[in-house]
């Protein structure tokens, strides 16, 4: 039993202890004994069902209280750090990285550079354009392979009977023919 304490504990006490010598003198001239009960909030009305659901839904008290999963203790510092920097959690060391030929910058092996993507992108955006001025639209594509030829370039023996797209600035050196 947890007895209030402030700057008027004492005065708390004694109408405390009161208040139990009376209900134990009450207890005691009923012929009552009183038994620890369970506390539980409830809605205030019940909301009153038909008779034919009186019989398969009876409310029960369990209904009324949340069910939550609550940790029995808390987690250190310590625990927690462990468990964040733990090393399956961290970022792997990376030995396939390599230097981009082009433009110097770092890349993983066996991949385009992200810096070089931008300048092919470009490059196939012109090209589609070159395509498109050619065509006139996109339903009168030949079935045939394509072949770019940049300035100061000749079609080879080859290319005979494939579509030629000639573009008219100089061919860019990782665009190999």
């Amino acid at each position: 039993m947890a007895l209030p304490v402030g700057p008027f504990g004492g005065v708390f006490q004694a109408l405390w202890r009161c208040c139990l010598r009376a209900e134990e003198t009450l207890c005691r001239a009923l012929g009552v004994q009183l038994h620890p009960a369970l506390a539980i909030q409830t809605p205030v009305t019940i909301p009153e069902a038909s008779d034919d659901e009186r019989s398969d839904n009876v409310p029960s008290f369990l209904d009324s209280i949340f069910w939550m999963a609550a940790p029995k203790s808390r987690r250190t510092i310590e625990v927690n750090r462990c468990r964040r920097r733990n090393p399956n959690k961290l970022i792997k060391v990376k030995n396939n990285i390599d230097m981009c030929p082009e433009c110097g910058h770092l890349k993983l092996k066996h991949w385009l550079c992200g810096f070089c993507y931008e300048k092919v992108r470009h490059e196939t955006h012109l090209i589609r354009q070159e395509i498109k001025a050619k065509e006139g639209g996109p339903f009168n594509s030949p079935t045939v392979e394509t072949v770019f030829l940049y300035e100061n370039e000749k079609p080879h023996a080859e290319d005979e009977g494939k579509r030629i797209v000639e573009q008219k600035r100089k061919r860019p050196s990782w665009f190999t023919y």
